[in-house]
């Protein structure tokens, strides 16, 4: 009775168990709605992409200043929008230190086309370029009849370089203001979007970027000032935060980064 008993309690549980199985197995090999993120490549805007300049200026009685040290622009790599994502690509991105899971859709909040999202990303660059403009000549107290800026970037969309276009114009065209540059030759790097009004927004992905910061040689990086405590998080060892919510801001931080005046932290 006992021996029946078991063995007829064993196939009950075999046979529940079977939908289980298949439901994990589902579940394990079906795509997901994340993008895997990594820290991306950075750019120096006061140098060159592709052998062409980042930002050119050209100046009433000339060209614009020679500037030295480096500003980096600062990206994250995602994983392509068609890409399959799957639970064991979650379960790594999420216990790996240089990797990040983020839910598709703030990726790539437009479209599910891969040309599409392109040439949103594409659009939003231009975007962030021109007001990036307009917010360094309204730093600089400048107008388009006076200086003639342009901006190339290729391969890099979004609008998250804003504030560092910004900031290499500003040092292209007036430097620190006694003659030397806004990086004192540091490797300073940094995000955050910008508008028209020099005001800095957040971007995502900050703790990646800091990495890709540290990587590439940079001691400081600016970040915008409601992602501090992200940026935190995760902080590579010697990297120095400077928390920022305006172009004028960030240069006047830049500023005393040289001269021993008091910088804002995180």
């Amino acid at each position: 009775m006992i021996s029946r008993l078991s063995s007829r309690r064993g196939r009950i549980l075999a046979v529940c168990a079977a939908p289980v199985v298949a439901l994990l197995a589902t579940t394990v090999l079906a795509p997901l709605p994340y993008s895997v993120a990594q820290p991306g490549i950075t750019v120096d805007v006061l140098g060159a992409s592709d052998g062409e300049p980042v930002i050119t200026v050209t100046e009433a009685d000339g060209d614009g200043r020679e500037s030295e040290g480096r500003l980096l622009m600062t990206t994250i790599a995602a994983t392509s929008p068609d890409a399959t994502v799957r639970v064991a690509d979650v379960v790594d991105g999420w216990f790996e230190t240089d990797r990040a899971v983020m839910p598709r859709d703030a990726v790539y909040p437009v479209g599910g086309d891969v040309e599409e999202i392109r040439e949103h990303n594409a659009a939003q660059m231009r975007k962030s370029q021109n007001a990036a403009v307009r917010a360094a000549l309204k730093q600089l107290r400048l107008t388009p009849d006076d200086v003639d800026v342009r901006l190339r970037l290729a391969d890099v969309g979004g609008p998250s370089a804003g504030l560092l276009f910004a900031l290499g114009i500003v040092d292209k065209v007036a430097g620190d203001g006694p003659g030397g540059g806004l990086t004192g030759g540091r490797t300073i790097a940094g995000t955050g979007t910008i508008n028209a009004d020099g005001e800095v927004g957040a971007v995502g992905g900050v703790p990646l970027k800091t990495q890709a910061a540290k990587r590439d040689g940079a001691t400081v990086f600016l970040v915008p000032r409601a992602e501090c405590a992200a940026a935190r998080a995760e902080l590579p060892e010697g990297l120095r935060l400077v928390p920022v919510s305006t172009l004028s801001g960030a240069v006047e931080a830049l500023k005393s980064l040289q001269n021993g005046g008091r910088v804002p932290t995180c």
